[in-house]
């Protein structure tokens, strides 16, 4: 069963982008998988709920968490960001979806499968 790590930024697609990223999932992943974050993303979404711009897709980004039970990866270093525990994490026959430029590039180079928005409105494999 394949990997899918879902970064801070996707869980909020469906908020701002009004694109349900779950069915979207189940659309282009041709093989059984998994859901996971990062334990720090909950952090990350904490954050982001406390500001007025991203309470919206903060909130719902926490609910999703909890209805389609994203298993959590648990780390043990408190000085890396989310993004390198992901690429730390992440093996060859995983996938993460991420919106961020910087960890796609990263993610490619270590040969991980990207998954990302596009044209505002679909999921697709890249």
């Amino acid at each position: 069963m394949a990997k899918l790590i879902i970064d801070t930024n996707f869980l909020m697609i469906p908020v701002q982008f009004k694109v349900d990223i779950f069915e979207e999932f189940r659309r282009i992943m041709e093989t059984p998988f998994t859901l996971y974050i990062i334990d720090k993303t909950i952090d990350e979404i904490s954050k982001l709920k406390q500001k007025s711009k991203t309470k919206s897709a903060a909130s719902v980004a926490l609910l999703s968490i909890r209805k389609y039970n994203l298993r959590i990866i648990p780390t043990s270093d408190p000085e890396k960001d989310v993004d390198s525990l992901i690429l730390e994490k992440a093996k060859k026959c995983d996938f993460v979806a991420t919106q961020d430029i910087a960890l796609r590039v990263r993610l490619k180079k270590a040969g991980v499968h990207i998954i990302t928005l596009r044209k505002k409105s679909f999921l697709a494999l890249v």
